[in-house]
């Protein structure tokens, strides 16, 4: 089905309080240093998690675009749903998952969504997408907080930032064997992933990077309590970023996407899967259409003023940076700063503060959800054949052996 909430969720007391967060122009490696500018999740929201199944296999098949697009889709129905109910929801893209933070009058019809979701995806692509949610009331009766800031990236551009394991305690729970989600009330929710686009090209780093590094980091385990743990992650995440900052230099110098390295790429494949993913089915009219609005982009993107502007916004409203417990972020660079930000990691490793993982490759891969091309529009970044789900390999090696 496409559509929207039939019936929207009518707003409780605590629906507004992320759209009503107060956004920090700090740098982002400062704001993690300010614990007290954080707020608590209040304890009737909702972690929701959505999560491809055997993802490295399929990534070793050459499906990262269409994982990507999976996970892309189940922000894109959260978001819509969202919209509609007049209210904003924190998000984190993972490359073959996402994580949403959502007040109690959503989770039901989000969930509902996602379920759709989850069906349309083992129907038309074979693929488990794993959806659960966790109650953050149930996240605190077991030891764990959620706090969480905005951050200012760009005059258009704001993320969530967000302190505590508690995130993924919840992905834990999910995750694990004979995981049973609590009941909510039935919701008649449609599907509607309007706006979700997947027609780039892979994208090489800008001119003055040669790589794309996706980068996982997350603190080593404390005896401490949670408070004195969330103070810990503050202070090493602000250190981690502090660090990259004098590597890379600030955001904008390291980000992997540059107006000039973007191409479009109208293969009837790509749009056959973007039009499975939103309708659930084939719809010959959607496919030709769209072949040939892709085909249009290429002179409206080159030629036109306001094709032009929306290529430079890209940038400025890409998704590289995610801190939702954990340091989330792809980068472009050289391999001379790789090499030295390997060795500055490796020092935190070693003094028992961290563990990381890391993946580098040549290009980056987008995915794209567009409500208007002049400034409602977001760009998820992922590295060439599952970049942060290789980066996420290599961190759990190390938390095995740990």
């Amino acid at each position: 089905m496409n559509g929207g909430v039939l019936n929207p969720p009518r707003p409780n007391g605590t629906d507004q309080f992320y759209a009503e967060l107060s956004v920090n122009p700090l740098p982002v490696s400062e704001l993690m240093g300010r614990e007290s500018l954080f707020a608590a999740v209040p304890l009737d929201w909702h972690v929701v998690l959505t999560d491809v199944k055997k993802s490295t296999q399929t990534l070793s098949n050459g499906m990262h675009h269409l994982v990507n697009l999976v996970a892309t889709g189940s922000i894109i129905a959260a978001l819509n749903i969202a919209r509609r109910a007049d209210t904003r929801v924190p998000f984190f893209f993972g490359g073959d998952g996402a994580t949403l933070i959502v007040p109690d009058s959503l989770v039901a019809p989000i969930l509902n969504a996602l379920k759709q979701h989850q069906e349309n995806t083992r129907r038309n692509f074979r693929l488990e997408l794993r959806v659960g949610s966790v109650s953050v009331a149930d996240i605190h009766a077991n030891g764990q907080t959620v706090m969480i800031a905005k951050a200012s990236m760009s005059e258009a551009y704001t993320i969530p930032v967000v302190l505590g394991q508690g995130l993924q305690y919840a992905e834990k729970v999910i995750k694990g064997e004979g995981f049973m989600m609590s009941a909510h009330e039935p919701a008649e929710t449609a599907l509607n992933l309007d706006g979700m686009e997947c027609r780039w090209d892979s994208i090489k780093p800008p001119e003055d990077a040669q790589e794309v590094l996706c980068l996982l980091v997350t603190i080593k385990n404390s005896r401490k309590d949670d408070v004195q743990n969330t103070q810990r992650q503050a202070a090493i995440y602000s250190e981690v970023l502090k660090r990259m900052d004098k590597i890379f230099g600030p955001p904008e110098a390291r980000n992997p996407i540059a107006a000039q390295r973007l191409r479009l790429k109208p293969t009837l494949g790509r749009i056959n899967r973007e039009m499975r993913a939103r309708l659930g089915r084939f719809d010959f009219g959607y496919l030709i259409e769209n072949w040939l609005r892709t085909l249009i982009g290429f002179i409206y993107l080159r030629f036109v003023k306001e094709g032009q502007n929306y290529l430079r916004g890209i940038a400025q409203l890409s998704d590289t940076l995610m801190i939702d417990g954990r340091i989330n972020t792809v980068i472009a660079g050289t391999a001379k700063q790789r090499r030295q930000l390997v060795e500055s990691l490796d020092q935190m490793e070693s003094a028992g503060e961290i563990h990381y993982g890391l993946y580098a490759c040549a290009e980056s891969v987008m995915s794209c959800y567009v409500r208007d091309r002049r400034d409602e529009h977001i760009h998820f970044i992922d590295g060439i054949g599952g970049g942060f789900t290789m980066a996420a390999t290599v961190l759990k090696n190390k938390l095995g052996r740990a």
